[in-house]
């Protein structure tokens, strides 16, 4: 019986080890934060308007593409990651299965670009 308790002992030390470093990321930045409300800190910040306004008013749009283009290219990331691990063993179909999901991915962007989803004036 000492002998199973004795190999779980790692685990128990890995729980304790995660709970401090929990608790101690969860209480610091209440210790040591500087804390004096101004103006410019209680501002609305990333999305350009007052949060505590009416909840009907109009939306720009463009909050909402630049969203979607950052959704496109994160996941174009996600994939690019995998398909570079694995290149020498997909061979030619993968590598250009790649390159047509590269090229898909680029008209979308020419076509937002020119559509000025872009431009901020």
């Amino acid at each position: 019986m000492n002998e199973l308790l004795v190999s779980y002992l790692p685990i128990v030390i890995f729980v304790i080890v995660a709970l401090v470093v929990g608790v101690a990321l969860l209480v610091t930045p209440f210790a040591v934060a500087y804390k004096s409300p101004d103006p410019e800190k209680l501002s609305a910040y990333e999305c350009g308007f007052n949060a505590f306004d009416d909840a009907r008013m109009k939306f720009d749009i463009r909050f909402y593409l630049v969203s979607i283009l950052f959704i496109i290219f994160d996941l174009e990331v996600a994939f690019l990651f995998p398909w570079s691990v694995s290149f020498a063993r997909i061979g030619w179909l993968g590598f250009w299965s790649m390159v047509v999901f590269l090229v898909v991915l680029t008209i979308g962007f020419i076509y937002e670009w020119k559509k000025g989803a872009l431009e901020w004036d």
